[in-house]
């Protein structure tokens, strides 16, 4: 889960596993997979950096690592 910011200033909290989408129409505007529109404050980029540390919370993404693993 993610927590958002409405244009009214009220926050809420989504699922990130059914984002379809992200645009900027200028405002940063979330499509779900059943079609559902948001539009929230946050910027396209911070949408999607926050969904990437929860897909890594989640272990959908692997840990970033500066350590080289030989195979």
């Amino acid at each position: 889960m993610i927590s958002l910011t409405q244009l009214n200033g009220n926050s809420f909290t989504l699922n990130a596993i059914y984002i379809e989408q992200i645009q900027s129409f200028p405002d940063t505007t979330i499509t779900l997979t059943t079609g559902k529109k948001f539009v929230v404050k946050e910027s396209e980029a911070a949408v999607a950096e926050l969904i990437t540390a929860f897909y890594r919370d989640i272990t959908l993404l692997p840990m970033k690592s500066n350590k080289r693993e030989d195979l």
